[in-house]
C-alpha cells in the first residue's frame, strides 16, 4: 500500500522518523551535538562547532540560545536535555 495502511476500518499513519541517542534511524547516520549561540531569522540558528560558527536550521525543534541540539545534514533534529 501507499504510505497509509488500512487495518480493518481504521487507518494508521506510518511511524514518524525518530532519533535515538546520537543516531538518526531514518538514514542510520550520526548527528553531532552543537551548542546554539544565536537564533536567526526564518528558523535558523548559529551554532558553535568548536572550529568556526555554522548556520543550521532549527525549524523542527524548540530550542533557545545555550541549548545543545543534535544536528544532522544542517538540521537540528533534537534538543539534548540534561537531567
Amino acid at each position: 500500500m501507499d504510505r497509509v495502511t488500512q487495518i480493518g476500518s481504521a487507518v494508521s499513519e506510518p511511524p514518524a522518523a525518530a532519533c535515538h541517542h546520537d543516531v538518526c534511524i531514518t538514514c542510520s547516520d550520526q548527528a553531532v551535538p552543537r551548542r546554539i549561540v544565536q537564533l536567526g531569522d526564518l528558523g535558523t540558528a548559529l551554532v558553535d562547532t568548536g572550529a568556526s560558527p555554522e548556520l543550521i536550521s532549527v525549524a523542527l525543534v524548540d530550542a533557545l540560545p545555550g541549548d545543545t541540539v543534535l544536528v544532522h545534514a544542517g538540521e537540528a533534529i533534537a534538543v539534548v536535555r540534561t537531567v
